[in-house]
């Protein structure tokens, strides 16, 4: 091979003259494009925090609106309009949403945002007699006249009023009732329980110890509860949904311990409604099948803040002194404390005045006594919590209401009886207490409160309602049970019949606890 062609194969190749230029063209060209689009990306970042920024400042501000001038609604409805959700709804939507996440806690199966469809009730019409002619009857006997439209009649206060309220609630439109853990229908056949409205506490009253006016008078208005009762049994065991499983799927309330006593065996299957099991047998009622109503308080309720400043009297109790059966206790323990310095106990009766003097008496003192009445329970501990007094119970035979929702040892002390009388026992365990425990009892009576006021929109009415829907799966279990059993006559309860635990050790509260 030539010189001149080793010469040419060693030479190295060069690029076209253009190829170097267009290659830098083009790495130039993806720097641009790189740094454009890192430009844009960063501006759509600093645009979405400067979005979530000004939604932030528009939150505050509206909370801020909110809480610090509620007056002035006419801006926070402004705000509201320009933003695309209400505050208000959401804040409640939160809150239906935690309590749906709490009960889905005990309900692994069921999401939050999936509620239970309310209970079908069907109230039924009875006859006037057993509803607004009660009232007509308890007016007449104190000096009213007869009306012609009994409906107009206002219900008389007493500490049995849950019949009124229960019964307003259904005969509310289902535009007010929203929420309520039971819905009224008005077929029957579409019904999972029937309620019987009957005034049964107020049929029991409508006699006063001394009736107004003249003795003709008096004999023309005679009412008689037992009659009435009898009464309402004849036409309640006519109706079709009553016969059909004989009752049990039927809700009365019974909320004064005397009240329907003559027919108690004639309406046990039912759901009853009443204070305490006081005078009720284990195969008459049980905390299994009823449920437990709260008295209606008759003071009024205390809308202060927690605290002990001008609660300067220890214990204080205002109340019949003698009372039958348990209530026995309420004169040994006026003997043990009427002559400690810093207790209030007096007898007194129901009546406006002494109401008013209860309320005084009850707001400015840290604890109320609440022994038992007649029967285990009064209305003096509603009338306590109310009062953010801490009721200290000595009943040892107490059912209290709402159990499952309420812890009562965080508001309340109790004592037993045997303790409760040893001298200078319950005044020394009082005077122990420290403030710091006085107002944590005080912080859970104000958080628990709302469950024992009638009149609340989402209180006692809906809580009531919430534990007789509790009762359905029961009563379900109980109509198919009966259907297979044959029937036999037996000198023992069935386990049907549960009753309350009577096999509790009796305790007074550790000392410890008050600290």
């Amino acid at each position: 091979m030539s010189e001149r062609s080793k010469a040419k194969r060693s030479k190295p190749i060069s690029p076209p003259p253009h190829s170097s230029t267009a290659f830098l063209t083009q790495a130039h060209t993806l720097t641009l494009t790189q740094n454009l689009v890192f430009t844009m990306a960063r501006k759509s970042l600093l645009l979405k925090q400067t979005l979530a920024t000004i939604l932030v400042i528009l939150v505050v501000y509206a909370l801020i609106s909110t809480f610090l001038s509620p007056a002035n609604s006419s801006s926070s409805s402004k705000l509201e309009a320009t933003l695309p959700f209400s505050f208000a709804n959401s804040a409640a939507a939160i809150n239906e949403f935690s309590r749906e996440l709490e009960l889905s806690r005990d309900n692994p199966e069921k999401l939050p945002g999936e509620s239970a469809p309310p209970v079908k009730i069907y109230l039924y019409d009875l006859p006037r007699r057993f509803t607004h002619g009660v009232v007509e009857h308890h007016s007449i006997a104190r000096g009213g006249r007869p009306v012609d439209d009994v409906t107009l009649l206002k219900y008389p206060g007493h500490q049995h009023m849950a019949e009124w309220y229960l019964f307003s609630d259904l005969m509310r439109p289902d535009s007010e009732r929203i929420g309520s853990p039971v819905v009224r229908v008005l077929d029957p056949d579409e019904a999972d329980l029937f309620y019987v409205s009957f005034f049964s506490s107020l049929s029991l009253i409508v006699n006063p110890i001394r009736a107004s006016g003249s003795s003709q008078d008096q004999g023309q208005v005679l009412y008689s509860d037992e009659e009435t009762q009898e009464a309402l049994l004849e036409w309640l065991e006519e109706q079709e949904y009553w016969k059909r499983n004989n009752g049990r799927d039927h809700v009365i309330i019974a909320q004064d311990p005397n009240a329907l006593y003559k027919v108690i065996d004639r309406i046990k299957n039912s759901i009853l409604l009443v204070s305490d099991f006081g005078r009720l047998r284990p195969d008459q009622a049980s905390l299994v099948k009823d449920v437990i109503l709260p008295y209606s308080h008759r003071i009024n309720t205390f809308n202060g803040d927690v605290g002990v400043g001008n609660r300067k009297t220890l214990l204080f109790f205002m109340g019949a002194r003698y009372r039958k059966e348990g209530g026995k206790i309420r004169d040994l323990l006026f003997q043990v404390l009427e002559k400690e310095g810093d207790v209030i106990i007096r007898h007194g009766t129901q009546s406006r005045e002494n109401r008013r003097a209860a309320s005084q008496g009850m707001h400015t003192s840290k604890f109320c006594l609440n022994p038992a009445g007649d029967t285990p329970s009064a209305c003096r501990l509603f009338d306590s919590i109310v009062s953010l007094c801490i009721p200290v119970i000595i009943s040892d035979s107490i059912e209290l209401p709402f159990e499952d929702v309420i812890d009562y040892t965080k508001i309340g002390i109790f004592v037993d009886s045997t303790s409760a009388l040893k001298p200078g026992f319950l005044v020394s365990m009082l005077r122990a207490v420290t403030t710091k425990r006085l107002l944590q009892f005080q912080k859970e009576l104000k958080e628990v409160k709302h469950y024992f006021q009638y009149e609340e929109r989402n209180g006692t009415v809906n809580e009531i309602w919430h534990q007789v829907s509790q009762k359905l799966p029961l009563v379900k279990l109980m109509i198919n049970r009966e259907k297979r059993l044959v029937k036999r006559e037996l000198t023992e309860p069935e386990c049907s019949c549960l009753c309350s635990n009577e096999s509790g050790v009796v305790t007074t509260l550790n000392p410890l606890r008050l600290l």
